[in-house]
């Protein structure tokens, strides 16, 4: 069986930093925000939301280019005449 068509890392890690750029920047701003005192309490569940906004967008992002992958992987097809012969 043939190995399926694997996504570009290097691609994906490319298009993916800015995003993670942007969120790390997010983190740093909740973190910031927090009151004195109420560091961890006063930033932890906004740092969580956008780790894991973070994680499905990357995931989203990396199956659909494997997707992308395996469907360029396939010649294209001849069109309705093609099989229009192949049926007489």
């Amino acid at each position: 069986m043939a190995a399926a068509p694997r996504l570009s890392r290097d691609v994906f890690v490319a298009q993916m930093r800015q995003q993670v750029e942007e969120m790390l920047g997010r983190v740093a701003d909740a973190i910031n925000a927090a009151p004195p005192g109420q560091i961890i309490t006063g930033s932890e569940e906004q740092v969580r939301d956008l780790f894991a906004d973070l994680r499905k967008q990357a995931y989203e992002k990396g199956l659909q280019m494997r997707l992308d992958a395996a469907q360029a992987a396939f010649p294209p097809s001849e069109g309705p005449a093609h099989r229009q012969e192949q049926a007489q």
